[in-house]
C-alpha cells in the first residue's frame, strides 16, 4: 500500500494552500463553514481509489432523514468510524446519487474533534466541510483537574459553545453527523470500538437517527500522522439502517439495560447503537465480497 502524503504530495499542497482553517479554536469559532474549492481537490484522491461498485445501499432512508430535518426535526446520521477519509468518501458517493444525493451532502454538518483544527494540513481537509468543533471526552482522560486548570477551562468554554452552536444548527434543516466511536477504530486498541458515553447525550437531545454502516476503506490507519496513513483501491459500501425516533430506542435500550440489571443506562444505549451498526456492517460484507469477485473476474 502506499502513503497518502507520497502518493497525493503536490494535490495536498493544493488543499493548504486553498484553505483557510483555523488551528486555533475558541467558543467564538466553534461552528466553521466548508471553505468552497477543497472538495473537488479531495473529490480527486478518493475518486482515484474507488473501485467500481461503491456506492451507498439505503438512499431512501436517507431521504426520509432529509425529508424530516428541513421539516424542523432534529436529526443524527450515526457513522462507524474507521478512517479520516470516512466522511469525506461519504460525501463523495452521497454526491453521485444525482440531484438528491447533492441536496443531502449540503445538508450536513459533522461533529469534529478539535484535534483535527491542531495539525494544519488534516485542519486544511476538514476544512472541506461544514462542522463543529468539539473537544471529546476520550481527549480528558490525560488531563489533571490542578495541573492543567487553565487547560480545562478554555475546553469546557469550548464546548459550550460547540453544544449552544449544535442547538441552534440541529433545527435549521441540517443532518448531524456524528461518530459514536468517538474516534477511528484501530485493530491493536479494542476500546475504539466501543461507543462513548457521551453520545447518548445527543440520542436524548434529538428527535430521529440513522445508523450507517461503512464497509471497505481508502485510508488504513497506521500508528501516526493522518498523512502517513496509507491509501488503497478498495470497493466501499455505505450502507444507511432504517430511521428511528431517538426517545422511543433510548427507552428501549433503557429497558432493556433495566431488565438485564445494567445499572449504566447511558452506556447501554450507546451500547445499543454500535450493534446496530454491527448488524448492518456485516448484512452488507458479503455482497461487497461479491462485488470484489466480479470486478477480479471482469
Amino acid at each position: 500500500m502506499e502513503i497518502l502524503s507520497e502518493v497525493y504530495r503536490d494535490l495536498i499542497k493544493k488543499v493548504v494552500a486553498l484553505s483557510k482553517s483555523e488551528t486555533v479554536v475558541t467558543e467564538h469559532n466553534v461552528y466553521q463553514e466548508a471553505v468552497p474549492g477543497l472538495m473537488p481537490l479531495i473529490d480527486t484522491m478518493v475518486g482515484d481509489k474507488m473501485l467500481p461498485g461503491s456506492g451507498i445501499t439505503g438512499m431512501e432512508n436517507l431521504s426520509d432523514l432529509y425529508e424530516k430535518a428541513v421539516s424542523g426535526k432534529s436529526c443524527l446520521l450515526l457513522l462507524e468510524h474507521y478512517s479520516n477519509f470516512d466522511l469525506p468518501m461519504f460525501i463523495y458517493l452521497l454526491r453521485q446519487e444525482g440531484e438528491l444525493g447533492l441536496k443531502l451532502a449540503e445538508h450536513v454538518v459533522a461533529i469534529a474533534g478539535l484535534k483535527l483544527n491542531e495539525d494544519p494540513v488534516v485542519a486544511a481537509f476538514a476544512a472541506a466541510y461544514s462542522r463543529i468543533v468539539i473537544f471529546p471526552s476520550r481527549s480528558l482522560t490525560h488531563l489533571d483537574a490542578e495541573k492543567d486548570r487553565e487547560e480545562l477551562i478554555r475546553i469546557n468554554s469550548i464546548n459550550r459553545a460547540a453544544m449552544k452552536s449544535l442547538n441552534k444548527v440541529k433545527y435549521e434543516g441540517k443532518m448531524i453527523l456524528v461518530f459514536p466511536a468517538g474516534t477511528r477504530y484501530r485493530p491493536w486498541e479494542p476500546s475504539t470500538k466501543q461507543g462513548v458515553r457521551e453520545i447518548d447525550s445527543y440520542i436524548k437531545s434529538f428527535d430521529y437517527m440513522c445508523p450507517v454502516a461503512i464497509n471497505g476503506e481508502l485510508l488504513h490507519i497506521r500508528q501516526g500522522k493522518m498523512m502517513d496513513d496509507s491509501i488503497s483501491p478498495d470497493v466501499v459500501r455505505y450502507t444507511a439502517g432504517q430511521v428511528m425516533p431517538c426517545a422511543e430506542f433510548r427507552n428501549r435500550m433503557r429497558d432493556e439495560a433495566e431488565a438485564a440489571g445494567i445499572e449504566d443506562k447511558k452506556q447501554a444505549a450507546v451500547d445499543g447503537v454500535m450493534k446496530v451498526l454491527e448488524e448492518l456492517h456485516e448484512k452488507a460484507e458479503p455482497d461487497r465480497q461479491k462485488i470484489i469477485r466480479e470486478n477480479t473476474q471482469s
